[in-house]
């Protein structure tokens, strides 16, 4: 699999995220922050935004958003899955296999 169609998944996954905290817990924060992040990264990987670093340095803010969360609530789901989803795609766009 290639980083592209990763990130691809990884953009589903954050506005799946995003409209599930919106449907459980009424949260338009989650739903509007996850759908700017997701867009963000859909433009970089559309090549519409073409700036080095780009994706690893949102994925790496949502990493300390995730963490935040995870400490604050002291609950896995769903921050810890978000987390430890968000260094897996950054580990994978930049470790050469």
């Amino acid at each position: 699999m290639n980083q592209t169609n990763v990130l691809w998944i990884y953009i589903g996954l954050l506005l799946v995220g995003g409209l599930m905290g919106f449907i459980k817990a009424k949260s338009k924060v989650s739903l509007i922050m996850s759908s700017i992040f997701a867009l963000l990264l859909a433009l970089y990987n559309l090549g519409k935004i073409d700036v080095k670093y780009f994706p690893e340095i949102l994925i790496g803010l949502l990493i300390v958003i995730f963490g935040i969360r995870l400490a604050k609530t002291k609950k896995f789901m769903p921050a810890g899955l978000m987390l430890i989803l968000s260094v897996a795609v950054l580990i994978y766009r930049n470790v050469k296999f």
